[in-house]
């Protein structure tokens, strides 16, 4: 019978890989050339530093400072 701690470890284990799964970065690259918030074109530096970004980084920015208020 499985005590307490191996119940515990379970659960932790199990909370560890979905959070990981949600946090996981995409494996293919974004061939998206526009942004999908404003639709100019996402500058070619941040394609390759993010390739998976779907917006440039003034949309981006937006979206993030709209999440800070939203908690």
């Amino acid at each position: 019978m499985a005590d307490l701690a191996d119940n515990a470890l379970a659960v932790i284990e199990r909370h560890l890989t979905q959070s990981l799964a949600r946090h996981r970065l995409p494996e293919a690259q974004s061939s998206a050339d526009e942004c999908a918030d404003c639709g100019e074109e996402i500058p070619a530096a941040r394609r390759a530093a993010a390739p998976w970004s779907e917006t440039c980084i003034d949309c981006q920015s937006r979206r993030e400072r709209r999440q800070r208020h939203v908690r």
